[in-house]
């Protein structure tokens, strides 16, 4: 594995954000990497990926255009310290060993985990109308709040452009009975712009369970549309829409067994998100004012043979007023300055639905609301020293209240040299509403008595070029503590705090090379060591995972050929059987390679191939749930 970490060439997100996504325009440029790409997430205002002290990854649309990307997690199992576990049930995200809920998720800001569990299901999410994803690394509650203990995931769809109007299409059929549909539109005037996207993305998909031959299959669709509007001069007006709805088919536990087997079960989720906003600045855009509110709301139901198992409700509103202020002072060490100050309100609520062996006072509403007062300054000295801190305070009505900070550093030490970056925050996770208040009559209980979990994290790395920034490579080394972890325990059947800390820590190596025009690569490697207080390995984090992707574009362009590798190290879970009836396992080593190539046949129309586990290996990130063999995918997309 020293090997590995030595060859790996990848680039990490600090300042990555371009290699994520060279355009095959750039792979012909002699200057490949650009250093000033914005990151929205890295703090309350954007900030350039360069002068960012925290560990960011940024994935571009050029990116997924050039990889055919489709589902999303393919593209974020290709970035340092992540970890995602498909199987039953939602598709979940972990970041640098923390768990699912740990990492905010947000879409075109807007906080989209589900209120009953406080995650974010990947499983449906396609990436036809994404514009980027940002990754944000280590606890940020000091500017996000509650469960971005351990990172925060943004993710912006596709925008309106101004004195335009451009219609896109795409379909797309595969093996597995796989298809996809896609109609957009985007466009604007001299004063307003929007964009509209519709999707629809249905498969057979494969058998979950390792006995059997019952395929479990999905649908989805999605519904998104924004604008942006000049309502007066220096004053935008903006607002978003989307609309989700997802069926995944799956296989239940069977109890003789503990282990899947095949059944009629499925899961229906339909998810409402949306946000209106206001943005003024003064002429010198020295002050920037912030209005904006927010609503999101999800409805989960479970069913076996047709008939409803259990369900629940979540919604959460939210509102913030920001207010920040740039100056400068070029007396005192050439200095730019940053001050950032804001509030936020939010509300959430959740209720069951009804369901057999659902008691009648588990239909009523459960709410809990908060309010944030956050505080923000970053510095800038000698056009090399970057500086930032952050303070953040929640008054919660349902836990205690909760102070958060966050400081970060940069320092590009001289033309050419070495950047070095460091970190060092707190993050905070309030309880879901399951884990307060069950979600299943007889096997999973409620604990009201639960506290939020609590962590404090650092990382520190240096990031330098060779041959003309034709090679980046960065080096970070993480650590984090985390306090009351809370766990499921099998002999209450309810959530628990645990005593003591829960350490995580490790190394995430990150590069990405273009020695030869038009050919680009991109590796990272990650050292997870996860343990909870009592040193024992934390289950779904494998210690040794690494990626490596090899794009390459030809024929003045207009081809492109890549192959991808993705290998996670041996992964522990736990059985739920006898005799112990919680017995930790072991999931073997897997390498998954994906393969595909796209040609522009015109201006306007573009045909794909990609062909995901190429080699058609069996593997498992759940134990018992079967991930999926070969399958191919091929489509054409086109505007007018």
């Amino acid at each position: 594995m020293r090997v590995a970490m030595k060859t790996f060439l990848i680039h990490l997100g600090i300042t990555t954000s371009l290699g994520t996504g060279l355009s095959p325009a750039l792979a012909q440029n002699a200057e490949p990497v650009l250093l000033d790409q914005i990151v929205i997430t890295a703090g309350r205002t954007p900030l350039e990926a360069a002068k960012n002290g925290r560990a960011t990854s940024v994935i571009t649309r050029e990116e997924l255009e050039a990889r055919n990307i489709v589902n999303v997690t393919d593209a974020l199992r290709q970035l340092p310290g992540i970890s995602i576990s498909a199987g039953a049930g939602p598709t979940q995200l972990r970041m640098r060993g923390g768990e699912a809920n740990h990492v905010l998720v947000l879409i075109d800001g807007i906080e989209a985990s589900e209120a009953a569990t406080g995650e974010f299901d990947f499983s449906g999410l396609q990436a036809s109308d994404i514009e980027r994803i940002e990754v944000l690394r280590g606890p940020q509650s000091a500017f996000w709040g509650s469960n971005a203990l351990a990172g925060v995931i943004n993710i912006i769809t596709v925008g309106g452009e101004r004195n335009a109007s451009r219609w896109g299409w795409e379909t797309m059929v595969g093996t597995r009975s796989t298809a996809r549909g896609l109609l957009s539109w985007r466009g604007g005037a001299e004063t307003i712009d929007g964009a509209v996207s519709t999707s629809l993305f249905r498969t057979d998909g494969h058998n979950m369970s390792r006995e059997g031959d019952e395929n479990d299959g999905s649908r989805s669709g999605t519904f998104s549309a924004r604008f942006n509007a000049d309502i007066a001069p220096n004053t935008t007006l903006d607002g978003t829409l989307r609309y989700a709805r997802l069926l995944g088919e799956t296989d239940a536990e069977d109890y003789a067994t503990a282990l899947p087997a095949d059944s009629d079960d499925a899961s229906r989720r339909i998810s409402l998100l949306g946000s209106i906003g206001l943005t003024s600045k003064t002429p010198d855009d020295a002050l920037t004012q912030r209005l904006r509110f927010s609503f999101g709301d999800t409805e989960r139901r479970n069913y076996r043979d047709g008939t409803l198992l259990s369900g629940n409700k979540g919604r959460r509103v939210s509102g913030l007023y920001q207010l920040s202020y740039a100056f400068e002072t070029p007396a005192l060490a050439d200095a730019r300055h940053t001050l950032t100050a804001g509030y936020e309100w939010e509300r959430e609520s959740y209720n069951m639905l009804d369901a057999p062996g659902i008691a009648p006072d588990q239909l009523n509403e459960r709410s809990r609301s908060l309010h944030g007062f956050v505080g923000e300054y970053r510095t800038e000295l000698f056009d090399r020293i970057y500086l930032g801190t952050a303070l953040r305070h929640d008054i919660n009505d349902a836990f205690k209240n909760a102070t958060t900070y966050s400081l970060s550093a940069a320092w590009q030490t001289f033309d050419g040299g070495p950047r070095l970056h460091a970190s060092i925050g707190t993050g905070v996770t309030n309880p879901t509403f399951d884990e307060q208040f069950g979600y299943y009559p007889g096997v999973y209980l409620g604990n009201p008595n639960l506290k939020p979990e609590e962590s404090r994290g650092w990382d520190v790395g240096i990031e330098q070029g060779f041959f003309h920034d034709r090679v980046i490579v960065d080096v970070t080394w993480f650590n984090m503590v985390l306090n009351d972890e809370i766990v499921y325990s099998p002999t209450f059947d309810s959530a628990m705090n645990l005593d003591g800390r829960s350490r995580r820590q490790g190394l995430e190596i990150a590069a990405t090379a273009e020695i030869l025009d038009g050919l680009t690569t991109r590796a990272n490697y990650t050292y997870t060591d996860a343990t909870d207080p009592d040193g024992v390995t934390e289950i779904r984090r494998p210690r040794h995972s690494a990626s490596l992707n090899v794009t390459y574009t030809f024929f003045e362009n207009r081809a492109t050929v890549f192959g991808e590798m993705d290998y996670n190290g041996t992964t522990r879970d736990t059985y739920f059987g006898p005799p112990s009836y919680s017995t930790p396992v072991n999931l073997r080593a897997r390498t998954l390679v994906n393969f595909g190539g796209s040609y522009q046949f015109s201006e306007n129309l573009k045909g794909y191939l990609r062909i995901e586990n190429l080699l058609d290996k069996e593997h498992e990130e759940v134990l018992g749930y079967r991930g999926s063999g070969r399958t191919a995918l091929i489509g054409l997309k086109g505007s007018f």
